[in-house]
């Protein structure tokens, strides 16, 4: 007969099945800029996927617009505090963000470049863009592989040269949270200078 499970392997196990209904971690990249955000800011996670972002901000008291296109994974995101979930398509011909704006926009693992410009312009001015994909050279570690999924060296930067102020800005090779080359910035909109994290 098994030994039975002490409380203290009971509370150790409670805490792992609140995470794993929780989902992956946010990335570290979100995590370093969020402080950057004024509690009860709107925020927008732009192609959210499972909402690993929209949850954990949502979490530190911030007004977050969780949008996605894949509505099984928005199902899970429902009814969470201090998140609004929106089913939209952000590649389709009708931007369906006419007219919104956000103190601040996450990105992670998405890139459409037809919609880059639509997708800055939905910052306030003194907004902040927290933005983390997949680069030219992450074809070697799996996908995504096809050079329309991967920015170019630089080319966040070169995208926020004009009217942005700079915070953060990587690219590279990571091993973590899993092998690939990555490109990150944080910007603020406008030209001014902005409190470091």
């Amino acid at each position: 007969m098994p030994a039975p499970i002490s409380s203290t392997s009971q509370a150790s196990l409670r805490t792992l099945d609140v995470a794993a209904q929780r989902g992956p971690a946010p990335s570290d990249w979100v995590v370093r800029f969020a402080p950057l955000l004024d509690r009860g800011a709107r925020v927008l996670d732009y192609a959210c996927g499972s909402g690993r972002h929209a949850r954990w901000l949502a979490e530190r008291g911030l007004r977050v617009d969780a949008i996605d296109r894949d509505h099984a994974a928005l199902e899970r995101l429902q009814g969470l505090e201090g998140l609004r979930v929106r089913e939209l398509d952000l590649e389709g011909d009708i931007w369906p963000l006419e007219g919104e704006c956000y103190d601040a926009v996450v990105v992670t693992h998405y890139l459409h470049r037809p919609r880059f410009d639509a997708l800055l312009a939905l910052l306030r001015p003194g907004g902040v863009l927290i933005y983390e994909t997949f680069m030219a050279g992450n074809e070697r570690f799996g996908k995504p592989s096809s050079l329309a999924f991967l920015l170019q060296p630089g080319e966040l930067i070169e995208r926020l040269r004009h009217g942005w102020t700079l915070v953060a800005f990587e690219q590279g090779e990571v091993a973590v949270p899993r092998p690939g080359v990555i490109q990150r910035v944080c910007a603020v909109k406008g030209n001014q200078s902005s409190r470091l994290p």
